[in-house]
């Protein structure tokens, strides 16, 4: 961890540091005085209904589980998506994020395993494994198996903001320049690197720094301080985001904090702070300690809101509020399989709405008027293009296509929508032998309201209808036919321009069919 108010171990990287801080200052007060501060805070593997806000527009069982006043608080102050989406698993995502890029184009299909040129895929595949970037993303050229693209804080930074990441980095493999946030341009890293989930969420586990035995890979690094204090990494990672800030905000420099917990990714552990009251409540063992992490976070959000308002920054700062992608709905969790993102289908893994369909919340005083909502389907790509059009940025050059859309319109009127536009999932992974529904060997594809649901393995489509069906029971692909094989036919030629990998033959070695080929 780099932080300006401790004291480094390494002088020479420190005062490189503060010089470069120096000139970005100097930059940001010559480019954009008025340039707002922006806060991305992302959740990983909570549900769209994880909240106590009513994302389906009335309230659910879901709903009266979880208390989350400040997300509340949030879309009270700001516009709620309802139709807001990730990938199925969390670093397609993350990487969709840092460059503005589809997963199909990234090729970045699966979550990335911590060690180098390791398939993070399930064994024992039926397939032989598709041609994905194992490694991740990476900043740099010529590194092997990773797609290499301009990453948004390295923009950022160029313009003049203090760029700062807190929590879960799961960009990159170890050894590779994408598992370092320092290399995508953060000024400052906390907690950020290969891995996906922390070992342990307890200082009294030293967050997985086990003295005397092997480091896990899952160790959570650099909070030290906090080691056998008692504090949840939640409220750890939290008291470090605010350190962070305290910089930009006494030099009025611009700033850019990215701040991805960890919760409520497994391993599941219960927050002590809300545990007993979800027992209390009713909720089995399982289910406690996962809505104490989610209360845990939502605490952590309300600190944060209260730091910005403390500071008088809150007018000039956009917070976003998401998940990385839909809920787990598989043990550990409590409760019966596939049942905890109801009314939404499946959960985390699958391109039925329950895997991929997230919660996502956007405050920003001067641009969005309180208590909006839009029913406009977005897509988690879409933040890049949007943060740079948020800071005046216009002429940016990145190395890769983008193919995000800035939300600014909707942001600025949330009755506007492109009936027209494609929103693309895909997953030519085996991500576990338990084949639960739209998992392993899975693309979809949405414009407007219909809904393509296709199984590379089986080369069946499935069509829906999400304005009357948004639990994905009823399959019109035959009574639909001609609208299931043009759907087919333009996700397969989306698939093709990108040259997205496919799951090879074992006999053959040859990738499946891209749809629309196979017939």
């Amino acid at each position: 961890m780099m932080d300006i108010n401790l004291t480094s171990k390494h002088v020479y990287g420190r005062l490189l540091l503060i010089a470069s801080i120096l000139l970005l200052t100097i930059v940001s007060r010559a480019q954009s005085p008025n340039a707002p501060n922006i806060i991305v805070f992302i959740v990983d593997d909570m549900g769209w209904l994880d909240t106590s806000v009513p994302f389906a527009g009335s309230v659910t069982a879901n709903n009266k589980k979880y208390h989350t006043p400040n997300m509340e608080r949030l879309a009270k102050e700001g516009m709620i998506f309802t139709d807001a989406y990730a990938a199925p698993v969390c670093t397609p995502s993350r990487v969709s994020l840092m460059t503005g890029m589809n997963v199909a184009h990234h090729h970045v299909t699966n979550w990335t395993h911590p060690l180098k040129n390791t398939v993070a895929d399930a064994k024992n595949p039926p397939y032989d494994y598709a041609d994905w970037n194992i490694n991740g993303f990476s900043p740099i050229a010529g590194i092997e198996k990773t797609v290499h693209a301009t990453a948004l804080p390295q923009l950022l930074k160029a313009a003049g903001y203090f760029t700062i990441h807190v929590g879960k980095a799961h960009w990159g493999a170890q050894g590779t320049p994408g598992a370092n946030p320092y290399n995508l341009g953060f000024i400052v890293n906390v907690a950020g690197h290969a891995a996906g989930h922390p070992q342990s969420y307890l200082s009294e586990d030293n967050y997985g720094n086990i003295p005397g035995s092997k480091v896990a890979a899952q160790a959570v690094p650099d909070l030290e301080e906090y080691y056998q204090t008692g504090t949840f990494l939640t409220e750890a990672l939290t008291r470090e985001a605010l350190k962070s800030l305290e910089y930009p905000v006494a030099k009025k420099q611009p700033f850019f904090l990215h701040f991805a917990h960890y919760a409520v990714h497994t391993p599941l552990m219960a927050d002590v702070r809300y545990f007993q009251k979800y027992l209390d409540r009713g909720l089995d063992s399982a289910e406690a300690k996962y809505a104490s992490l989610i209360e845990g976070m939502d605490k952590s959000l309300g600190d944060v809101i209260d730091f910005i308002e403390q500071k008088g920054i809150k007018n000039n700062t956009v917070i976003f509020f998401l998940s990385d992608n839909g809920g787990l709905s598989l043990p550990p969790r409590g409760d019966k399989p596939l049942t905890h993102n109801a009314p939404l289908k499946a959960g985390k893994g699958s391109v039925y709405e329950g895997g991929i369909r997230i919660p996502f919340i956007v405050s920003y005083p001067k641009l969005v008027k309180k208590g909006q909502v839009s029913h406009t389907p977005i897509i988690i790509e879409d933040l890049f293009p949007t943060l740079l059009d948020i800071t005046g940025m216009k002429n940016y050059k990145t190395i890769q296509k983008i193919d995000g859309r800035s939300l600014v319109p909707q942001l600025k009127e949330p009755s506007l929508a492109d009936t027209s536009r494609i929103l693309l999932w895909h997953y030519p992974n085996y991500w576990r032998p338990s084949n639960f529904p739209g998992t392993n060997y899975h693309s979809a594809l949405r414009q407007h309201n219909w809904k393509l649901v296709y199984n590379q393995q089986t080369r069946n489509a499935e069509l829906y209808d999400l304005s009357t069906d948004i639990g994905e029971q009823k399959d019109l692909s035959t009574i639909y036919p001609h609208k299931t094989k043009e759907l087919v036919a333009l996700l397969g030629k989306l698939l093709k321009a990108y040259n997205a990998p496919m799951p090879k033959d074992k006999v053959s070695g040859k990738p499946l069919p891209y749809p629309a080929d196979a017939e």
